[in-house]
């Protein structure tokens, strides 16, 4: 039985929206009565997702957004408020992924643009929507998108792991600074979940798909509508005494 949950009213932004866990999340926020922002790098994919939510009655608005540029973010929050008055709910989803590299092999340039994506990215999209939030009457909830590998480590990972640990290490922080004033703060730990960027690593051979599907107790990948139905409780009023977790949403992986 797949939860419901009723956004009428309330506004929604997502970052990576244009593919995989963002987009299912956007459309999940459109289906439940949010008008959505999606915001993504690829302004073609972004666009056409946003077309196709509003072709189906939808509030959609798709923005160009490059998570490793503040004023980029700043852009699209102030996009968001221009357009919908405020912003209600966030899900801070947009990460990279790079080939597995040996710890002592793994160039400077490699590690940088994983924490400027997954580490800054979403240090920056929670900055600029908390100034938005803090202001605001009703306040707000963000989820910040970790991984299994937030929670554990992984041979040839360290850039993409350091990357994730920091996610809940930035998120719990601000959850604790922002609870007391209407803003709750938590982040997901997805698993392996069928998306075009894990469809890429397979592709390349950089992931075993038998062996991923297989590490996970419940015996396959993730479904984006997975972490989408996850995100949406998270920053639901069913949540509403949930501050700081880092929930894993893996198939039981690191149970």
């Amino acid at each position: 039985m797949q939860p419901t949950y009723d956004f009428t009213g309330q506004v929604a932004f997502v970052t990576g929206a244009g593919s995989g866990m963002g987009l299912a999340t956007a459309r999940a926020y459109a289906e439940a009565g949010a008008a959505v922002v999606l915001a993504d790098i690829d302004e073609a994919a972004v666009t056409a997702a946003a077309r196709a939510l509003a072709d189906d009655g939808h509030d959609a608005l798709g923005v160009q957004c490059d998570v490793t540029r503040e004023d980029s973010v700043a852009a699209a929050v102030a996009a968001t408020v221009e357009r919908f008055g405020r912003l209600d709910v966030a899900f801070n989803n947009a990460g990279i992924m790079v080939p597995a590299t040996d710890a002592a092999d793994e160039p400077v340039d490699q590690f940088d643009r994983v924490q400027s994506v997954n580490l800054r990215g979403v240090w920056a999209c929670t900055k600029h929507q908390l100034r938005q939030m803090r202001g605001q009457q009703g306040g707000g909830a963000i989820v910040n998108c970790s991984s299994l590998g937030g929670l554990v480590g992984a041979r040839g990972r360290a850039a993409y792991h350091a990357s994730k640990f920091g996610v809940i290490g930035l998120t719990r922080s601000v959850a604790i600074e922002y609870a007391s004033q209407g803003i709750r703060v938590n982040a997901i730990c997805p698993g392996t979940i069928a998306t075009p960027m894990v469809d890429g690593m397979v592709d390349s051979g950089d992931l075993d798909l038998d062996a991923a599907a297989g590490g996970a107790p419940i015996g396959r990948l993730g479904r984006p509508e997975e972490i989408a139905a996850a995100v949406l409780w998270l920053t639901s009023p069913g949540a509403s005494y949930v501050v700081g977790v880092a929930l894993p949403v893996d198939g039981g992986y690191v149970a």
